[in-house]
């Protein structure tokens, strides 16, 4: 029983690691030039891997992106695309631009709500 608990663990950190993986484009792009997208065993367990999808597995993720990669890697033509090193690129740098927008959206958010706060505090004295 305690070897099966080991196993379990092991288990769930190295698909943990692997499902993270799957928000690098370069690394999408390493497995589409080896061939690794054309292996239908392959294929099946990234199917099998939409489990992370749901919250008791997903709140343990660091890169919340590799979900949408996931599913992505779901469909065909997606995964023909990643061997050419332009698709990996184009999703790279729209990761990036997003990641900079979500920054400064979420700036503006946190310095609105400390005027909000500052002014409530004022207003009632």
């Amino acid at each position: 029983l305690e070897s099966d608990d080991t196993g379990n663990r092991l288990r769930f950190q190295l698909e943990l690691e692997f499902v993270q993986c799957l928000a690098n484009p370069n690394y999408l792009n390493f497995l589409a030039q080896r061939g690794y997208f054309k292996d239908k065993a392959f294929v099946n367990y990234l199917k099998y891997l939409l489990y992370w999808k749901e919250p008791e597995y997903a709140k343990y993720l660091k890169y919340p992106q590799c979900l949408h990669m996931l599913e992505l890697l779901q469909y065909e033509h997606f995964r023909k695309e990643l061997v050419n090193a332009q698709c990996a690129k184009f999703i790279d740098e729209q990761q990036i631009l997003h990641w900079q927008h979500y920054s400064r959206k979420r700036m503006r958010l946190q310095q609105a709500l400390a005027e909000q706060q500052q002014q409530n505090s004022t207003s009632v004295k």
